[in-house]
């Protein structure tokens, strides 16, 4: 080869060097929970600039070692290191949250593998199998469940607020009401976790926009969408296994995008068998549980889009020792549908609109319990509806968001218990009982919430005023013997103020105040003699019940340098007309086995204080710890006690690593909850010991595609049982939890 040929082919192999350095690439900014384009993000990369455009797009050419910075009035200021920028130009987006929940004293949950640093829980793919919505909350110390099954149906206590109390809700709006009158169907349980991008707690009654946060609101936010440039098929497949209760896991997403559309399909299925405590004793903890769903997103225009959802969960056969019943049917329907639009105005930015209904059918029975002599047989189907709607908009101002919008909320039960008595006088003879008499609670409400930045604090103004309508369309005579009124219009007024104040570079403060008034829910004010509580008595609602106020405080603190970061949350909570229960001995119970009535009443005064402490440091050799603690006091003063279901100190320490470039991921995670001895003598509640748990988890990702998992859940086979338990009816025996457990977790991504 001459010279000039040598000199040819070294031009051409610049040339081409210089045109890859200089491929121009394109990143799509999206809203991560709306998957709008953010529009006018500007953008510094090296020497290059630039601002996104109507479809949130920039455009720039990559230089590997570089740092982008990106700044948006909604979105703030924010930084990708370079494998940030890498990861982003593969994807080709970028979902960014707005700023508004960084406000809040807040925990994220976080449904997928890669976090971004805000985000305090880090949760993977076995989680998107979990077939309870609870249990993901019970990793956090601050929540607990009442477990009146082995399995299924966990219901979430938050610092000792619990049913009503919580607001629950999917995307902001929707929720689910639990048609069984013992809460075997909690609405967290109807919240399908495969289809779940991540877990919202709003602490305290402070976030006012989703509802009355009574104690808190959980905010359930689904998968975001995506739109692609070019069409594209994506999914996952996640499989697992349990071996103490022989617990098969299977989930999976398949998904289609394009420029104007995304659609989503999903599926879950898990089941299992009675499993073994840790002292050998069987605990009936049988179910099987199954979600499907579809996402549909539609890009109407550059600035609009509609959403579409639907979820069905199925349950069946599922064991609850400590009810009269058990489970045999659930099925539920929920649909959603919210349109986003956004706004090249001075002040109004952007306006969302969502609508939906969810609806519960659910049988219940006793035709699974080992009983014998078999005396009665019963059971009861219950449905529940609960629809309505939301519209917000958002305007932006120099120094100031506003969130202004209006929403309904409808609700509704209706079921009837059926005995059968099989033995006795009675034999052959069935009785019906009107469970819900048919009831209704209509919310309507106005809320607001103003966000003021400056130099040195911020503050975040909200209120909201909800009128509650309620009243039964089919009431027992019984129940009508007890209060002739059932008819009834409360107005509830909530308000809060937070203030945050930043202190140098590593501390933020924060001290919220926060009012909020709630009325009675559909049992608390209708359900018609049915045990519904923690000992055996039957429970009258109270349609004629004052609403509960929370008057709360809570002061935070976040220290955040190098390698370590603190967050800590102290809070007091005074109640007033707290919703509680009496024994009425003027009431004469339904059951002959049942030991009397008793009847929802306001209590005058109560309150709650405690805390919760997060610390997060990166050590040395790849590792990470983590420690977290919660506590909570709970004190009636009207009978000078504490408050039941309760849950003691809990502890928890993990220690991670990442090792072969994040590809071997070993943990170990130790949790200490102390003994209980603050139990209410009124609701007939015993003492809980101590109990210490050690799980060992290993992850390996084979590839960025296949990763999987090994563990053992309660290494040393303790045998305990949490506080919230409730015990196995007709004995003193409470439901202890799993012993030793290995598990096993697979998923491959598309």
């Amino acid at each position: 080869m001459n010279i000039k040929n040598i000199l040819l082919v070294a031009l051409l192999l610049l040339t081409s060097e210089i045109h890859g350095q200089r491929a121009e690439q394109n990143i799509r900014l999206l809203d991560a929970d709306n998957a709008m384009p953010i529009i006018g993000a500007t953008f510094e990369y090296e020497q290059q600039k630039g601002v996104s455009d109507e479809n949130g797009t920039i455009a720039f050419v990559f230089k590997s070692g570089q740092s982008m910075r990106l700044s948006h009035i909604i979105y703030g200021v924010w930084t990708l290191d370079d494998a940030q920028v890498q990861k982003a130009v593969e994807n080709q987006v970028y979902y960014r949250k707005s700023r508004t929940v960084n406000l809040h004293p807040v925990t994220i949950i976080a449904m997928k593998t890669r976090l971004h640093s805000e985000e305090l829980v880090s949760l993977e793919y076995e989680e998107r199998m979990a077939h309870d919505a609870a249990t993901i909350l019970n990793q956090i110390p601050a929540f607990n469940s009442i477990r009146k099954s082995g399995n299924y149906g966990f219901d979430p206590v938050f610092r000792g607020f619990k049913y009503d109390q919580l607001n629950v809700v999917l995307n902001g709006a929707q929720s689910a009401t639990t048609a069984c009158p013992n809460r075997m169907d909690p609405p967290t349980s109807q919240m399908a976790p495969n289809m779940m991008d991540r877990i919202e707690i709003l602490k305290g009654p402070y976030s006012l926009r989703y509802g009355t946060g009574f104690g808190a609101t959980i905010n359930f936010i689904p998968a975001k969408l995506r739109f692609t440039a070019t069409p594209e098929m994506y999914g996952r497949v996640s499989l697992g296994y349990e071996s103490n209760g022989n617990i098969p896991r299977g989930e999976a997403q398949i998904g289609f995008s394009g420029d104007q559309f995304d659609l989503s399909l999903f599926g879950s299925w898990s089941q299992g068998d009675d499993y073994k405590a840790g002292n050998g004793e069987t605990v009936q903890a049988d179910f099987k549980r199954g979600s499907f769903g579809a996402n549909l997103g539609i890009k109407l225009s550059s600035n609009q889009q509609l959403r579409l959802s639907a979820i069905n969960n199925q349950a069946r056969d599922a064991d609850f020792p400590a009810l009269p019943m058990d489970l045999r049917i659930d099925d539920t329907w929920m649909f959603n549908a919210r349109h986003d639009i956004q706004f090249d105005k001075a002040k109004l930015k952007s306006w969302n609109t969502t609508v939906f209904g969810s609806f519960v059918d659910h049988l219940m029975d006793n035709q699974l319990k080992p009983i014998n002599p078999r005396t009665i047989n019963t059971s009861t189907r219950a449905e529940t509806y609960n629809y309505g709607g939301r519209t917000e908009g958002i305007w932006k101002f120099a120094n100031g968001d506003l969130y202004a919008g209006a929403d309904l909320r409808v609700e509704g039960a209706e079921g009837i218990r059926i005995r059968e008595f099989l033995t006795g006088p009675m034999a052959g003879k069935t009785f019906e009982d009107n469970a819900w008499q048919q009831g209704r609670i209509s919310k309507t409400g106005i809320f607001g919430e103003y966000q003021l930045m400056s130099d040195n604090f911020s503050y975040v103004f909200s209120a909201r005023l909800e009128m509650n309508q309620s009243n039964i369309n089919d009431p027992s005579v019984e129940f009508t013997n007890v209060y002739a009124k059932t008819q009834e219009i409360q107005i509830n007024p909530n308000f809060s103020l937070g203030i945050l104040k930043p202190i140098g570079e590593s501390i933020q403060t924060g001290l919220w105040l926060g009012r909020a008034q709630r009325s009675g829910s559909l049992t608390e004010r209708f359900i018609n003699y049915f045990p519904v509580g923690q000992d055996p008595y039957e429970m009258i609602g109270n349609p004629q019940l004052n609403p509960e106020v929370n008057n709360q405080v809570d002061l935070t603190f976040v220290w955040s340098k190098g390698k370590s970061a603190i967050n800590v949350d102290l809070f007091a909570a005074y109640l007033q007309d707290y919703i509680s229960s009496v024994i009425d001995s003027t009431l004469s119970p339904r059951l002959p086995a049942s030991p009397g009535v008793r009847r929802f009443i306001n209590i005058k005064d109560a309150y709650k204080t405690g805390f919760e402490v997060r610390w997060t440091q990166q050590l040395p050799i790849g590792l990470q710890q983590t420690l977290a603690l919660a506590y909570t006091y709970a004190q009636d003063l009207d009978r000078n006690e504490p408050l039941p279901e309760i849950a003691p100190l809990d502890l928890r320490y993990v220690l991670s690593g990442s090792y072969l470039q994040n590809k071997l991921k070993p943990e170990a995670s130790l949790r200490y909850v102390t003994r209980q001895g603050r139990i209410s003598q009124e609701f007939g509640e015993t003492k809980t010991p101590s109990f210490s748990l050690l799980d060992v988890k290993i992850g390996y990702s084979f590839t960025d595609q296949f990763i999987g998992k090994v563990g053992i859940n309660n290494l040393f086979n303790e045998n305990y049982y949490e506080h919230l338990n409730r015990s196995v009816r007709g004995t003193n025996s409470p439901i202890f939890a799993p012993g030793r457990n290995f598990l096993v977790n697979v998923s491959f991504l598309f």
